[in-house]
């Protein structure tokens, strides 16, 4: 079913500045979002991967890696792939805020306390998902540590997605860090729980189920 698809996939964490030595980021390592990459490009499919700061190297003929930093730089390359691909798969950590000034220089210790004012990063799934069209396949992922199926459900309608692959912080082995997963696949008519897995075998859990509920939406 991937054999000639075009897809689109972020991975990896985004780094906001504070100063030139600073950032605010988050733990994510790009593992799953490479291991999806992977997989695609070996069933035949033309892989635009957009990974945020990360250590790890992709190198096949069907992919394509742009490496950005910040969520703004992660939704400028997203735009520019996403209108030509049938798959979206937005698998990356993005910041959700961004400090609102960043330092030209460090930034030094002098205060006995230090405030950041933060604003909010654009939310590349909800923004692309407006200008989802037909035929067009969107899969986010959630990382909750409460109300997580709730959340997730939540996600499918407002950012327009047709699949949300849940991951919970309270599972031991899953989310971050880890070379495990443990995934909650939620769509708008069902959930499969899936047991705690090499992160190569969940990329393929994921793309069986959107193999199934992709097929579903082209009926």
């Amino acid at each position: 079913m991937f054999n000639g698809k075009h897809v689109l996939i972020t991975a990896g964490p985004t780094y906001e500045p504070l100063d030139p030595v600073r950032f605010i980021g988050n733990h994510s390592t790009g593992k799953m979002g490479f291991a999806l990459a992977q997989s695609l490009a070996e069933q035949g499919a033309q892989v635009q991967l957009v990974a945020g700061p990360t250590a790890l190297k992709l190198e096949h003929p069907n992919v394509q890696v742009t490496a950005v930093m910040t969520a703004d730089e992660m939704f400028a390359a997203c735009q520019q792939f996403a209108a030509q691909a049938d798959l979206w798969i937005f698998a990356a950590a993005v910041a959700d805020y961004k400090p609102k000034d960043t330092a030209t220089s460090k930034i030094k210790k002098n205060d006995a306390t230090f405030t950041i004012e933060l604003v909010k990063n654009v939310d590349i799934a909800a923004t692309l998902g407006k200008t989802k069209k037909a035929g067009q396949f969107a899969v986010g992922f959630a990382l909750e540590t409460d109300q997580e199926l709730e959340n997730a459900k939540g996600k499918l309608l407002k950012k327009n997605l047709n699949m949300v692959v849940l991951n919970s912080l309270r599972d031991a082995g899953a989310g971050f860090k880890h070379d495990t997963n443990k995934i909650t696949i939620v769509t708008h008519k069902a959930v499969e729980v899936f047991d705690l897995k090499p992160k190569a075998a969940v990329a393929q859990d994921i793309l069986e189920s959107i193999k199934t509920e992709w097929a579903c939406t082209q009926d």
